[in-house]
C-alpha cells in the first residue's frame, strides 16, 4: 500500500514562469480530498527547493493539510504554522550560506542583468534566469567554485535555477523527516520529480515517478510517464490509487 502521495512543483505540479493548468489542479486537489475518505486513495504533500511561502501557497490550492518539505530539506507544518530546521542547518552552514549569496550578489548577477537570486530563502544560495543555455553554462562554474570552497555543499539546476545546498539537507533527509512526523514509512510513499535535486528523495521512497520533462538522470531512477507537468502528477496519483486498489481487493 502506498499510504502518502509527494510531488515536487517545478515541473511537476507545475511550470515556473507559466500559470497553471487550474483544472488539472482541481482534479489532483480533488483527489486529495478524496483521501480523507477512501483508503485508497493516499494524501497528498508537497516537496521543493522552493522557499516556505512558495510551498505553503501552492499547498492551499491543493488543499494539503499535512507538513511539507520546502528548500528540500526544511518542514513546515500547516496545521500549527510551525517550521523545521534538519540538524544540518547550523550556525556555520547559515554563515556560508550567507557568504555564498554575496559571491553571488557581486561576482555572478553584474554579469547577467535578468538573472535574480532566490529571495527568502534561509537554507541555500540560488540564482533564477530564463535562459537554459546560461544556466547550462554555469552550473560547472558553480559546481568548481562549491567544490573547493564549500565542501559541505553540492550545486544542483533545473531548467531556470542553480542552487546551491547543503549536501545532508537534500530532498531524501527532507522526505525521511516528513515520514517520521507523520508516522509513515518511506517506503510507504510515492514521489514525483523531475530534476536533479529530486535524485536523494526518489531514492528514499517505495515508488519514484518521473515527467516526461524531466532531466534524463532522473528518468534513470524513476518510472517515467506518458506525460508533463501536472498531466504526470495527475498520472501517477491515478496509478497510486489503482494499485492500492488492488492491494485492498486482495485483502
Amino acid at each position: 500500500m502506498i499510504k502518502l502521495f509527494i510531488s515536487d512543483i517545478d515541473g511537476c505540479i507545475s511550470e515556473p514562469f507559466t500559470t497553471p493548468d487550474w483544472d488539472l489542479l482541481a482534479q489532483v486537489r480533488r483527489l486529495n480530498e478524496q483521501s480523507r475518505q477512501d483508503m485508497a486513495v493516499p494524501p497528498l504533500t508537497l516537496c521543493s527547493g522552493r522557499p516556505m511561502p512558495y510551498v505553503e501557497a501552492v499547498a492551499q490550492w491543493l488543499h494539503v493539510d499535512l507538513p511539507c518539505v520546502f528548500e528540500s530539506g526544511g518542514v513546515y507544518e500547516l496545521e500549527n504554522n510551525r517550521v523545521e530546521f534538519l540538524s544540518s542547518f547550523d550556525e556555520e552552514a547559515e554563515k556560508q550560506i550567507r557568504d555564498l549569496k554575496n559571491w553571488l550578489d557581486q561576482e555572478i548577477i553584474p554579469q547577467y542583468p535578468d538573472m535574480v537570486i532566490e529571495f527568502t530563502k534561509k537554507m541555500d544560495a540560488g540564482i533564477i534566469h530564463l535562459d537554459t543555455e546560461i544556466i547550462d553554462e554555469l552550473c560547472p562554474l558553480f559546481e568548481e567554485y562549491v567544490e573547493e570552497h564549500y565542501p559541505r555543499f553540492e550545486v544542483h539546476k533545473t531548467e531556470i535555477s542553480i542552487n546551491i545546498i547543503l549536501k545532508n539537507n537534500n530532498k531524501g533527509a527532507g522526505i525521511t523527516r516528513l515520514c517520521e512526523l507523520i508516522d509513515v514509512k518511506p517506503e510507504e510513499v510515492a514521489y514525483i520529480g523531475d530534476s536533479s535535486g529530486d535524485i536523494p528523495g526518489l531514492g528514499v521512497v517505495g515508488h519514484g515517478f518521473a515527467p516526461q520533462n524531466a532531466a534524463d538522470i532522473v528518468k534513470d531512477k524513476a518510472e517515467v510517464l506518458d506525460a508533463s507537468v501536472t498531466d504526470a502528477v495527475l498520472m501517477a496519483y491515478r496509478r497510486i490509487i489503482q494499485h492500492n486498489r488492488k492491494i485492498l481487493a486482495e485483502v
